[in-house]
């Protein structure tokens, strides 16, 4: 467990910046009916160490796992936090579906799992629920994907708030 939470520190801890400079990413590696998209280094130590495609092209569809937004050590617990702790999650979103060859354009389903009463977010789930689609209204535009929204006790890691998973159609250039 502590080695995952550090796997966690990690990938959070891992500049976008350093993730566009290392040069060698996106890495595809081909798999049946498509290829694994790897993104950066995090993505890189996910599928390394924990042996998960954080994006696995199948055919014409991209599929993300999902990326948790969560609240690092001293960050705040209150609405203004929680959206940057969000908008962090869904600019790693975008740079997964940037490596695989779509856009949020493309996405078709958006599942998203909710820790509403966890001891990181201060606010009730009308808050939380309104704050996240704000966000999510920054990177998603008309004609909107199918989007559902459930409530868990809790995420993979320290400090989860929303875990965020998308699929995308995204016909591969020929």
């Amino acid at each position: 467990m502590l080695k995952l939470a550090l796997l966690c520190a990690l990938a959070l801890a891992t500049p976008a910046a350093a993730q566009e400079s290392a040069g060698a990413f996106p890495k595809r590696i081909p798999s049946p009916g498509g290829e694994v998209v790897i993104a950066g280094p995090t993505e890189q130590a996910f599928f390394d160490r924990l042996h998960f495609a954080s994006a696995r092209r199948a055919g014409d569809f991209l599929y993300l796992s999902g990326v948790v937004a969560r609240r690092n050590a001293g960050e705040g617990r209150d609405v203004e936090a929680y959206k940057a702790q969000v908008r962090r999650a869904f600019r790693a979103i975008e740079g997964s579906l940037k490596a695989g060859g779509a856009s949020f354009s493309d996405v078709v389903m958006l599942n998203t799992f909710h820790v509403w009463d966890g001891p990181d977010f201060q606010g009730d789930k009308n808050a939380q629920f309104s704050a996240f689609g704000a966000v999510k209204d920054e990177f998603v535009s008309p004609p909107y994907p199918a989007w559902t929204a459930v409530g868990t006790t809790g995420l993979l890691g320290p400090g989860g708030l929303v875990e965020i998973q998308v699929v995308a159609y995204a016909p591969q250039k020929r």
